[in-house]
């Protein structure tokens, strides 16, 4: 029964926001193909008989109103990165879902209420913050902070949604999130379920790199204040002293203005991803960095300023929630990994809520690209896992 239904959901949502081109997925928050989806989990929810809430912000649980006392939430979220992979966010909400499908059929009648969610924007691709639907939902972002958030084409959040305040998560009690893991751990290991020890710490910084607008052609090299140079190297500078130190700094988008082929430009603005094994290893990151960038910007006559748009500190998940979900089955002990990779659980374990994460191996180890991927049989010893860790938690 399982197998059907979690292949069946699988194709339903297969070809929504898929690129032609790539094969990967453009399924930003409050676009058609992300609308298409929190319809669709609707209508899955109604199908089963649940529950159904909403909050003000566009975050959805459907609920199984079995049992009375804490409940046990599970779930993640539909939308994408630009270009993303299958696998990141509908694993966990598609499993969710045939999770209870899975209980149901062996009988299972709960003690406790169990809830399948869905949060808007975890990714951040639109309006640049990353689990924003759980920040607002835990209250860790004020909607008068959020509501002027706004995306590459100047719509702010609040022209998008009505916003106030949310009260989905008052009678939560654990969450539980399943999500295909981010890398290769599982693939070294030769397991196919893993379960989350800790999120790393990571932010967002944007760089503004100013400079003077000039002739391709006719600006001498030694009279440009190029902010382009310093940029470049920033951009190196970030990775090397991410390498030197074990931890990870990306720059993955740039604007440029005035952006023309022969145009010396006036503004360079980058966006750079730190990622630590520690808060203060994450600070002094990003201090280096930046201090390199206001050298090299001396240097070329440019100017920099730097802005965090969004940090999260590190996430150590309840420790005796993941060793019971690793051990408390048959076979091998689940093995317990940390991750680099942000995610709502990681929010609300920060707001205080008892979480765990169950991983799911990705033979490629390749994610935020189309080339993620996960093998059918792994997915549905996922579904089991998250089966068996709900019953659990809900006797």
């Amino acid at each position: 029964m399982v197998p059907d239904d979690f292949e069946r959901m699988w194709a339903d949502l297969a070809p929504v926001g898929r690129s032609a081109r790539s094969g990967g997925y453009f399924r930003q928050p409050f676009t058609t193909p992300e609308r298409e989806l929190s319809a669709w989990f609707v209508e899955q929810l109604e199908a089963r008989r649940l529950r159904i809430e909403t909050d003000v912000f566009g975050n959805v649980v459907g609920w199984w109103d079995a049992g009375e006392g804490p409940a046990v939430l599970t779930g993640s979220h539909l939308d994408s990165v630009l270009d993303g992979g299958a696998y990141d966010g509908p694993l966990g909400v598609v499993s969710a879902l045939a999770a209870i499908d899975l209980m149901r059929a062996r009988g299972v009648v709960p003690a406790r209420p169990i809830g399948v969610s869905v949060f808007v924007e975890e990714e951040g691709s639109r309006f640049g913050l990353a689990c924003l639907g759980s920040r607002l939902a835990t209250g860790a972002t004020s909607w008068e902070t959020a509501r002027a958030l706004q995306d590459r084409d100047g719509v702010a959040l609040g022209d998008v949604v009505e916003g106030g305040t949310s009260s989905l998560l008052q009678d939560v009690g654990t969450f539980v999130e399943l999500h295909v893991e981010q890398g290769r751990d599982l693939v070294d290991r030769g397991a196919a379920v893993g379960v989350a020890s800790e999120i790393w710490p990571h932010g967002r910084y944007r760089f503004d790199f100013t400079g003077s607008a000039n002739h391709a052609g006719t600006t001498r090299m030694e009279d440009r204040q190029d902010p382009m140079l310093t940029y470049a190297m920033t951009a190196l500078a970030a990775n090397k002293q991410a390498r030197l130190a074990g931890q990870r700094a990306t720059f993955g988008r740039v604007s440029v203005e005035p952006n023309g082929t022969n145009a010396v430009p006036s503004k360079v603005t980058a966006w750079l991803d730190a990622r630590c094994s520690s808060d203060d290893a994450l600070a002094d990151l990003v201090e280096v960095v930046s201090r390199q960038a206001a050298d090299r910007a001396d240097r070329d006559g440019t100017a920099v300023e730097v802005t965090a748009e969004s940090v999260s500190g590190s996430v150590a998940f309840d420790p005796d929630l993941a060793a019971r979900v690793a051990v408390d089955h048959e076979g091998p002990d689940w093995p317990v990994i940390p991750t680099q990779a942000g995610h709502d659980a990681g929010i609300l374990s920060a707001a205080g809520i008892p979480t765990a994460m169950l991983f799911v191996r990705n033979p490629t180890g390749v994610s935020h690209s189309p080339d993620e991927h996960a093998e059918v049989a792994d997915c549905l010893v996922g579904v089991s896992a998250l089966a068996d860790t709900l019953e659990r938690l809900t006797r």
